[in-house]
């Protein structure tokens, strides 16, 4: 039997190293096996191209944890339609040259999705969807924010995610939410996430929300965001109009889609 090549041999190595830790680093592998950064780059483009890995700013990540849990599948199809429609209105805010924070969450996936080329703009995100979007694009910019990892919620949090948030500063956010009230401001199921919700929304020079109808008048766990701290909501025409009437007389633009 022919032994395997040097090639094909840290790649096993690699999907082994994978599914003991769940993750590598290329500093790591390239001082592990002795070969250069770029080597180590294409083994690990070629692995996530037969989706043993996924690759994430300095490394990769096991593509079997990173897989989308069955509660964001579920989350990402209640009001699909109206998500679409506020995605696309949403994203003719953004204008060639700026700098965009992206929260998580199904409703700023749209507006991502929705941005038409030649999309050029620099993209700040630490949603792992929003990367694997971007990083499609014919000439993505994109800026990862790493962190640790929530697989409930496919994005990174924490200290680390602070501190490389904190130097940068965006033209405008996109945020999103699970609940929005006018007495409690913007609301999410974890405190982690909440913690980054808020980084993005201070770093911004514009504060952009999008939130379907059902969003509205609802309270969630964790508290993030004050609405004064919002210069623009976006949702849809099923809002209660009493609940709109009272966001806009705080000054704040409500498109509806």
């Amino acid at each position: 039997m022919a032994s395997l090549t040097p090639a094909r041999a840290r790649r096993d190595t690699i999907t082994k190293l994978l599914e003991d830790g769940g993750s590598v680093s290329v500093s790591a592998l390239t001082a592990q096996f002795g070969v250069t950064e770029t080597s180590i780059r294409h083994d690990l483009t070629v692995l996530q191209e037969v989706g043993r890995l996924r690759r994430v700013r300095g490394g990769a990540v096991s593509a079997r944890r990173l897989a989308p849990p069955p509660g964001a599948m579920a989350r990402a199809r209640e009001n699909s339609v109206e998500k679409a429609r506020i995605g696309r209105l949403a994203a003719t805010l953004v204008h060639t040259g700026d700098v965009v924070l992206f929260d998580s969450g199904s409703t700023v996936l749209q507006v991502v999705t929705s941005i038409p080329p030649p999309r050029r703009i620099t993209v700040v995100t630490h949603a792992l969807q929003v990367m694997e979007e971007v990083g499609a694009w014919d000439y993505p910019h994109l800026i990862c924010l790493g962190g640790l990892y929530l697989r409930e919620h496919q994005l990174w949090v924490g200290p680390l995610t602070l501190l490389n948030l904190r130097d940068l500063t965006g033209d405008i956010a996109f945020l999103g939410c699970d609940g929005l009230t006018v007495e409690g401001g913007m609301t999410t199921a974890d405190m982690l996430v909440a913690e980054v919700g808020a980084a993005l929304a201070a770093r911004a020079r514009r504060v952009v929300v999008v939130a379907d109808a059902s969003k509205l008048g609802r309270a969630g766990f964790t508290p993030f965001v004050t609405l004064d701290a919002i210069n623009v909501l976006v949702t849809d025409e099923r809002a209660d109009p009493g609940i709109v009437a009272r966001i806009r007389e705080m000054g704040i633009e409500v498109l509806l889609a």
